[in-house]
C-alpha cells in the first residue's frame, strides 16, 4: 500500500509541479507579450513621430521653392523691364527730355495726390486709403528712380 501511495504522491507532485510550470509559462508568455507590445507602440509612435518630421521638412522645402520661384520671378519683371527699356535707344533732344520727364513728374503728381487724399479722406477711411496710396507712391518712386542707374552705353 505504500508502494500505491508513494506511486500517487509522486503523480499528483508531478501534476503539481506540470501545473505550476504551465501557470509560470502562461504568465511569462503574457510578460514577453505586453513587453513586446510596448516596444511596439514605442517603435510606431516613432514612426510617426518620423513622418511628422519628414512631412514638415517637406513643408518647408515646398515654401521655400515658392519663395525661390516668387523672388526669380521678380527679378525677371526687372531684368525685363531693364531690357525693354535700354531698347528703346536714343531720338530726337526733345522726345528723350520729355521721356526723361516723365518719370519725376508722374511721381511729382503721384504724390500729390496721395497728399490731396490724405486731406480729404474722412477719418475712419483715411488710414486705409494713405496705406494703399503711399504703398504705391513709394513703390513707383524706388522702381522709377531705382531703375535710373548708370548704363553702360
Amino acid at each position: 500500500m505504500s508502494d500505491i501511495i508513494g506511486l500517487a504522491a509522486s503523480a499528483a507532485g508531478g501534476g503539481v509541479f506540470g501545473l505550476v510550470g504551465t501557470v509560470i509559462g502562461r504568465v511569462a508568455g503574457l510578460i514577453e507579450r505586453r513587453q513586446d507590445n510596448t516596444q511596439e507602440r514605442a517603435r510606431w509612435a516613432h514612426d510617426a513621430a518620423m513622418q511628422e518630421a519628414r512631412m514638415r521638412e517637406m513643408a518647408a522645402a515646398t515654401e521655400a521653392q515658392i519663395k525661390l520661384a516668387d523672388a526669380a520671378g521678380a527679378w525677371r519683371g526687372l531684368a525685363a523691364s531693364m531690357e525693354a527699356e535700354a531698347a528703346i535707344g536714343d531720338s530726337y533732344r526733345w522726345v528723350n527730355a520729355v521721356r526723361a520727364l516723365t518719370r519725376p513728374l508722374l511721381t511729382l503728381l503721384l504724390w500729390i495726390i496721395t497728399g490731396l487724399v490724405y486731406l480729404g479722406a474722412s477719418a475712419e477711411a483715411r488710414m486705409g486709403i494713405v496705406e494703399t496710396a503711399t504703398f504705391a507712391a513709394t513703390a513707383a518712386t524706388l522702381w522709377w528712380f531705382g531703375d535710373r542707374g548708370v548704363k553702360g552705353r
